[in-house]
């Protein structure tokens, strides 16, 4: 996809992954329609400086359920590119858990993207062109102790994104799957809070932001289906994959109770 004067709508795009990737899109000259349920400023400035045509911000709480329609009402265009990237971490012993938390985290993670979709893909298919971007996580393939709310809520943008992918086939709309490995975001960071009651996290690798939203862009620019890891994590995926008792074998390593 040729990005020049495209139009992108990013969710959960005040930080991290999601802010990284806008401006990558930003550098690409594009339109760039944000939300998230706040946003700074000098962020939306440097955005436009570094090229991109138009920005525009829509504060929402995607963990609300009818801020979806509420938000599709203000934007009134259809996207480009949509990018489904919203999301809210839980973990620890899942007796442990807040049901109020994770109920809040399945609205947000899988809920609100496969709402938002629902909303923008039948101009999408009616206009025969569109990108729909759903980040997942390696957790949604590789099943941690710890993980298991979060994991189950990435396994179903997973599947949803893989089953929507084969049906959309011919209709001229695409989708692209983003196997997240660990960013270097504040969300990285609470994993430890969460984690290391019940398990030594000390080893778990991260990339910066930066790096994994410049691989987001170049698989939209050559109409990727999917993304994964290319660091050591795509080994783990590979077990997971294929020998998905060895792979929780070395997983319960670090694990306690």
């Amino acid at each position: 996809m040729k990005l020049l004067d495209k139009t992108i709508l990013i969710t959960g795009a005040s930080r991290g992954i999601g802010l990284a990737i806008a401006k990558e899109f930003a550098r690409h000259k594009t339109h760039l329609h944000l939300t998230s349920r706040s946003m700074d400023s000098a962020d939306i400035k440097e955005l436009e400086r570094l090229g991109a045509l138009s920005v525009k911000f829509y504060p929402a709480d995607l963990s609300q359920p009818d801020e979806n329609n509420r938000l599709f009402g203000r934007i009134n265009l259809t996207p480009d590119v949509l990018v489904n990237n919203a999301g809210l971490l839980t973990g620890g012993l899942f007796e442990e858990q807040s049901i109020e938390e994770f109920y809040k985290m399945f609205q947000v993670n899988l809920l609100s993207l496969v709402h938002l979709t629902r909303l923008f893909l039948p101009k999408m298919i009616e206009r025969k062109s569109g990108y729909i971007v759903n980040n997942a996580s390696i957790s949604g393939k590789m099943f941690f102790p710890l993980a298991n709310t979060y994991a189950a809520s990435k396994a179903g943008v997973v599947a949803f994104t893989e089953s929507l992918e084969a049906e959309l086939e011919a209709t001229g709309v695409k989708t692209l799957l983003l196997i997240t490995p660990g960013i270097k975001t504040k969300m990285f960071d609470q994993i430890g809070e969460k984690y290391s009651k019940n398990m030594d996290v000390s080893s778990f690798n991260a990339i910066e932001p930066e790096v994994w939203a410049k691989k987001v862009i170049e698989s939209v620019k050559s109409n990727e289906s999917i993304l994964e890891p290319s660091d050591v994590t795509k080994w783990g995926l590979r077990l997971a994959r294929w020998s998905p008792s060895l792979f929780k074998k070395m997983a319960l390593k670090n694990f306690k109770r």
